[in-house]
């Protein structure tokens, strides 16, 4: 028989909820890139903007960069990364497209895939036989139900979330990296959103 006194058992909980927090920076390479190249800035119209519509919030890299945060805050980013990695399929240059679509294929559409996107069968299968051609037009149905998806579901969120709120209120010299309330995932750059 085991006794444990309360010290040991106070300082076992200590380090079992200190193991179990999230880490408060980014842990890997590709998460410092992001932090040191989105956005320094956001304007109360660019914030207005995004409200607006989804489209405006999609088409500013500042905007996207906040989404993805936001996204990243309720661990359902792989939405965004999926739309993301289809707008640099079709600049990629002919020669490399079959293996960027098959890359992307595996990795959030097959079922099962690491960052498995939410799609019907029929959608999956379709663009499944578009990897055989591997055009610009390989991806455009599913990564149009991937945005309807998003405008419907985690947009409305983002309108009525923390985050937006807090942005609206901002003056606008006020650095979006300010916001470490969001895991530090929010970095700094001088892009902004288009008039």
């Amino acid at each position: 028989m085991v006794i444990c006194d309360s010290r040991h058992a106070k300082d076992i909980k200590h380090k079992i909820g200190f193991l179990l927090q999230k880490p408060e920076f980014p842990t890997d390479q590709k998460q410092v890139k992001e932090k040191t190249t989105a956005v320094k800035r956001v304007s109360p119209a660019d914030v207005e903007k995004w409200k607006l519509s989804f489209n405006n919030l999609m088409n500013c890299e500042s905007g996207r960069t906040v989404f993805t945060a936001f996204l990243k805050s309720e661990l359902s980013q792989e939405n965004l990364e999926f739309w993301n990695a289809c707008e640099e399929y079709k600049k990629s240059s002919p020669n490399k497209m079959a293996a960027k679509a098959k890359e992307i294929y595996e990795q959030y559409i097959e079922a099962d895939s690491p960052n498995e996107v939410n799609l019907d069968s029929a959608t999956r299968e379709e663009t499944r036989q578009n990897l055989s051609i591997a055009g610009l037009s390989c991806f455009n149905d599913a990564q149009q139900k991937i945005f309807n998806l998003m405008e419907k579901d985690s947009y409305r969120r983002f309108l009525h979330s923390k985050l937006i709120q807090d942005l609206s209120l901002l003056s606008s010299t006020t650095p979006l990296c300010a916001l470490k309330k969001i895991g530090g995932k929010i970095g700094c750059s001088e892009n902004r959103c288009g008039a």
